[in-house]
């Protein structure tokens, strides 16, 4: 079987072709760390050609997790050839990864992506002139219009090894002489001993790439006699060169990129003004940046919640799973004769817990359509831009940020995607705020208590979405303040996207995969979860049908209630799809759903049963808590997988806890004392509790540090 491997910068189109040349689903995106693990895929004309999709990065130096990924599989597990897909709008940043690449000796091909958008900014690229100055196969390619990709891998088996470009003969000469003393005949190995690689010189980095060397030294690393010798080579090549050992090499390699961007390049268009430019001036504007941001968000949440979105919610909850669905399965029901507790368990168990999840569908594909499409055309690298400005400010990185948007889709890719962060400290804290964001399974809730108890408050849906990013940064606030995470701040480098108008196919795929996903989820662990609380909601300890009200879960949440009275749903219905919400954030509503069709089949009764319930201040706080507090267990396990220690996760799942319930009773309590109840005993208490939080938020921090454990 052949190996080819993709590799490019963030944002180079390089998971878009790897799509393309698989069919495999894969999310597309404007931020660096989208893919953390390598991914792979059969050729999808060729079964027995193996594509292998590593993680955007911009040198093989590595920084962060992923960039170490990609590094190990070069160097570990070298591939048959390499695929190396550079922007063409950013032709010198990207060739310097291309440069290093050449130098692992691997045969590679250049894959020339979004030729059309340099197009459009006056310039052409003579690709002849560019395959003959790096010494490689260069093919135009746009995943997008799926043009030249079967050319590119066609031209990655048919390449032959890739010869490094040569440099000023003064450094040749140190890299030739540090080659006699280690060994290494590997153009690479030997700039990493000159760079002082960590990993190389310390034996890490297997030798695959150089056959010569012996075994036991690329185990043990080199000797002290061997370090000697190449701090004396380096010594004497920064004394010639007057320069650092890293500074040589980068200068070295900028020197060669713009003698061949000067021969290839050439501009078509004189005085032309980019107009990416232009819109950055105002969308990444210090003062304008984030009103926009926050105008631009609750657009897309009052469009999908409020707007185009409900209409068809409306119509699915209230006609298609209120009536049609229901009476043409009871019909055929009772032409079957069956027994009337299955009947029971098909309608109110089935039916009504199901019925109410997928009636949001419309409205999840909705709000993802949109963010889909603000995400392809380039504008949410830009929020990252614009919110690093105000999380540095509270010790946070603009790098969390990118986890942070990927969590709005699905907490479990988001908590992943924290390995891009080099900082543990900041990666850790990352971890634990980042399923503050609403992602789609909490779409549901929002919408109902919108839709329900704030019908026309056009405020509620988006406040969802920017109360989580509030606790985000205020919670970093507090957790840099602490001994534990206090330090400095991992700095953020960012390639901004030119902006495109938006690929119809690429928003849609985007907008089906995040539906279909729902709906997937809607009709397996969820589907299991509605029959479990059909059950427990019907019988009681004996087995015996009874009332709801006296049944197995009416017992046990009527316990559990007390806890949640103080936030204003003590009621035993909330509490219970609070608690299978820890399972899976869309059983809330399919929970509220079962349990309260009892009252009634009809799916407008049902919900009028359930504003008749709570009131608007304690279905705003049930939705509060239920979108800080600890996530699915789906996103729990990835959280222990990424901490790695059970204290850790212990750690997160409490804070997160503990930051719900405190939101939602202060939300709550001042909230009634505001509006109608009169002072008491919890009324001072959410006075301290808020106190407290302010405390902490605004007290010195320690300064102090020590390394995690």
């Amino acid at each position: 079987m052949k190996i080819i491997a993709l590799l490019g910068n963030p944002n180079s189109g390089k998971t878009s072709i790897f799509n393309q040349l698989t069919g495999s689903n894969q999310q597309v995106g404007n931020w660096p760390g989208v893919t953390v693990e390598k991914k792979s895929g059969f050729y999808r004309k060729d079964k027995s050609i193996c594509i292998q999709d590593l993680p955007g990065l911009y040198s093989l130096s590595p920084y962060s997790l992923d960039e170490q990924v990609a590094r190990d599989f070069l160097t570990k597990t070298p591939p048959d050839a390499l695929i190396n897909i550079v922007d063409s709008t950013n032709l010198e940043r990207s060739l310097y990864l291309t440069l290093q690449l050449m130098e692992l000796g691997i045969p590679m091909v250049l894959a020339l992506n979004m030729s059309d958008l340099l197009a459009g900014q006056g310039k052409k690229i003579d690709i002849e002139k560019l395959s003959y100055s790096l010494g490689i196969p260069v093919v135009t390619t746009s995943a997008i219009k799926n043009k030249g990709l079967d050319e590119v891998v066609k031209a990655a088996l048919k390449s032959h090894e890739s010869q490094p470009l040569d440099y000023d003969h003064r450094l040749e000469g140190a890299l030739s002489e540090i080659g006699k003393v280690t060994g290494f005949t590997n153009r690479f190995e030997q700039i990493k001993v000159f760079e002082g690689d960590k990993l190389l010189l310390a034996g890490e980095t297997d030798k695959a790439l150089s056959q010569q060397v012996p075994t036991d030294n690329s185990q043990a690393g080199l000797s002290a006699k061997q370090l000697a010798e190449i701090e004396e080579i380096v010594s004497i090549t920064e004394k010639l060169m007057a320069d650092d050992r890293e500074s040589i090499i980068v200068n070295e390699r900028y020197d060669l990129i713009g003698h061949i961007v000067q021969l290839c390049v050439t501009q078509t268009e004189t005085g032309k003004i980019n107009l990416t430019d232009r819109i950055d001036q105002i969308i990444t504007h210090k003062w304008l940046g984030l009103p926009i941001f926050v105008f631009i968000m609750w657009l897309v949440y009052f469009i999908s919640i409020q707007t185009v979105g409900t209409a068809a919610t409306d119509w699915l909850n209230d006609v298609f799973f209120g009536q049609w669905l229901p009476d043409l399965i009871a019909n055929g029901m009772n032409a079957l004769a069956v027994t009337p507790w299955v009947q029971d368990l098909v309608l109110n168990g089935v039916v009504a817990g199901i019925g109410a999840i997928l009636g949001f569908v419309p409205q999840i594909f909705v709000l993802f359509l949109l963010l889909g499409i603000l995400e392809d055309s380039g504008y949410m690298a830009r929020v990252a831009f614009v919110m690093d400005r105000i999380f540095r400010r509270f010790g946070l990185s603009g790098k969390s940020f990118i986890p942070m948007l990927i969590a709005s889709g699905c907490g479990v890719p988001g908590i992943m995607a924290t390995r891009t962060i080099e900082q543990e400290r900041d990666r850790k804290i990352t971890i634990m705020v980042t399923t503050f964001m609403p992602c789609s399974a909490k779409l549901p809730i929002i919408a109902l208590v919108s839709g329900a108890f704030f019908p026309h408050a056009s405020w509620v849906a988006p406040s969802a979405y920017f109360l989580g990013m509030s606790m985000i940064i205020l919670s970093g606030i507090i957790l840099k303040k602490t001994r534990m995470f206090s330090g400095d701040t991992s700095a953020f480098i960012m390639e901004l996207p030119a902006y495109h108008l938006p690929y119809a196919m690429t928003v849609l795929k985007y907008a089906f995969d995040r539906a279909f996903s729902f709906v997937k989820r809607a009709g397996t662990i969820i589907f299991a979860m509605n029959v479990l609380i059909w059950f427990t909601s019907n019988y009681n300890w004996t087995l015996a049908h009874v009332d709801a009200s006296q049944s197995i879960l009416a017992d046990v949440g009527k316990v559990v209630a007390v806890i949640f009275a103080p936030l204003g749903f003590g009621e035993w219905r909330a509490t219970v799809a609070t608690i299978t919400g820890l399972i899976a954030k869309e059983t809330i509503v399919g929970t509220m759903g079962v349990l309260f069709a009892h009252n009634s089949s009809d799916s407008h009764q049902l919900w009028s049963a359930v504003q008749a319930t709570y009131t608007p201040l304690s279905a705003y706080s049930l939705l509060v808590f239920n979108l800080l507090c600890a996530p699915c267990v789906a996103a729990i396990s990835t959280i222990y997988k990424e901490m790695g220690d059970v204290r850790w996760t212990l750690r997160a799942v409490g804070f997160q806890t503990l930051v719900a319930y405190s939101m939602s009773f202060i939300i709550y309590q001042l909230g009634s004392l505001f509006s109608s109840q009169n002072f008491d005993v919890f009324s001072l208490l959410a006075l301290i509790v808020l106190s407290v939080g302010l405390y902490f938020i605004f007290r010195k921090g320690k300064g102090l540090t020590y390394e995690l454990s």
